[in-house]
């Protein structure tokens, strides 16, 4: 599987993104998909995920009633809407699918920058 993010950018306090992930390869074996985010001098964090059998959805508690996860299988697209963007939001986002095949298997995209700045 691999994974190529887009949609970053650099956005005011109050703003919003759409950021996505573009899925290719082994599509039919991926379970679960996930964003990330890094801000600078910390550690990577689990923003949102969503199960694919299901679409059921989680945040975490920084970003819930401000950011959506969805997904659109026709174009093998998962997508993460970002309303009222905060400075703390700045990172480098990562959006990761759990997929497998013999095995359970973790990839990872290249990353987008999101800066939230006035």
């Amino acid at each position: 599987v691999q994974l190529v993010e887009s949609g970053g950018g650099l956005v005011q306090p109050g703003g919003s993104l759409r950021l996505s992930c573009e899925a290719s390869g082994s599509i039919s074996s991926v379970y679960g998909m996930d964003w990330y985010r890094q801000a600078p001098g910390k550690q990577r964090e689990l923003v949102a995920s969503i199960v694919i059998r299901t679409d059921t959805t989680r945040y975490a508690d920084s970003v819930k009633g401000r950011f959506t996860i969805s997904r659109d299988s026709a174009k093998n697209t998962m997508y993460l809407q970002m309303n009222q963007l905060k400075p703390e939001d700045t990172a480098i986002y990562y959006c990761r699918a759990n997929y497998y095949l013999d095995e359970c298997k973790t990839a990872w995209g290249q990353g987008t920058q999101v800066t939230v700045s006035s």
